[in-house]
């Protein structure tokens, strides 16, 4: 029986794999958490939902407090369909307006109104403000499992006598 360094290569590999799969779902746990406590926050204090929130906050940074449909889109990794639904309830809410490109007639822009913009800026603290303490909690989190791994693996390697 030969053993060659390639099977210790994909051995590794494959041990590496399982950690990065186990690193990724607590990241995707941490932020469904986050998006769960963002939401409820945000809806039940302000009336506003999470994407609409990240949309007046990604028009208020924006020159001129406009994008382009296809660009707002993109920062909110959100299909064209979803945005035109959430640009109209901004719309309806007096939050923005649509704007038609003047180089190009088939562009059209979103813009944030006077409304949109106070209406961020009266969110903005509590979305700041659960986000941090929910990620704090999260640090808290990991480093009590980090610390009783490390007592587990101290343990687990200690010599018998």
């Amino acid at each position: 029986m030969s053993t060659s360094s390639e099977g210790d290569g994909v051995m590794a590999t494959t041990l590496r794999g399982r950690d990065d799969v186990r690193l990724w779902n607590r990241v995707l746990a941490l932020h469904a958490r986050v998006e769960q406590r963002l939401g409820t926050v945000l809806q039940r204090q302000h009336g506003l939902g999470l994407s609409e929130y990240r949309a007046l906050a990604l028009l208020a940074e924006a020159p001129d407090g406009e994008l382009r449909m296809q660009d707002l889109a993109a920062g909110l990794g959100l299909n064209q369909s979803s945005v035109t639904r959430l640009v109209g309830r901004l719309n309806d809410a007096g939050f923005s307006y649509r704007d038609l490109c003047p180089d190009d007639k088939r562009g059209v822009y979103t813009v944030i109104t006077d409304a949109g913009r106070e209406r961020h800026r009266q969110a903005a603290p509590a979305y700041e403000e659960v986000l941090t303490a929910t990620l704090d909690e999260a640090e808290e989190t990991a480093e009590v499992l980090a610390g009783a791994r490390r007592t587990s693996e101290a343990a687990n390697t200690a010599p018998t006598k």
